[in-house]
């Protein structure tokens, strides 16, 4: 089945300073380079949200699409603009700020969402679920944009209502986010 990836970059970057998380320089380029690099490779096509600064996020050669909610209202508007425009069956998500993002991502999202006839397959390590890395139908627009409309904005809210399958990783640093100037620095070589 063919799948859509979305690069979330919608955000503020409050907790970096109010800097645009995906542009910060992270080992020779920016941050969101890495996370296209790793997540391109296995979906069929991929789309950029991001809410500022589209000029630049176009040059990594994707559609770069904004919130349909204003008010930067978080990663739900952003898969709720990805799964507006996407135009296969199935989105997977993942965050501009983290670099390290499994490889396999996709191929075990798609197989275990299947095996379970989840709606929404969400990568799990240890007894943490992280929801910014999802596989979901697109058929879950609707129900995504009444409660985006209803003013729901924790994920975990809005996913409570559909069949889930959780998909466990062994590797916690793949989903690690780099949320600040400080992870950045540490982060650096």
């Amino acid at each position: 089945m063919k799948v859509t990836g979305l690069i979330l970059a919608g955000g503020l970057g409050r907790r970096m300073g109010g800097r645009d998380k995906g542009l910060q320089p992270f080992r020779g380029k920016p941050m969101a380079a890495w996370a296209i690099e790793r997540l391109a490779p296995q979906v069929d096509a991929l789309l950029i949200n991001a809410n500022q600064n589209l000029e630049a996020y176009a040059v990594f050669g994707h559609p770069v699409i904004p919130d349909r909610i204003g008010g930067f209202a978080g990663p739900l508007a952003g898969l709720h603009a990805g799964l507006s425009a996407c135009k296969t069956p199935l989105l997977v998500t993942a965050p501009c700020d983290s670099p390290f993002l499994p490889e396999d991502l996709v191929a075990r999202l798609c197989a275990a969402r299947e095996a379970a006839g989840a709606d929404l397959a969400v990568a799990k390590t240890g007894n943490q679920p992280h929801p910014v890395f999802s596989l979901v139908r697109r058929e879950a627009l609707d129900g995504l944009t009444a409660f985006l409309e209803s003013g729901g904005r924790k994920v975990d809210a809005w996913y409570a209502a559909l069949k889930v399958a959780e998909v466990p990783f062994a590797d916690e640093k793949a989903f690690a986010n780099i949320n600040t100037i400080e992870e950045l620095n540490a982060l650096e070589p």
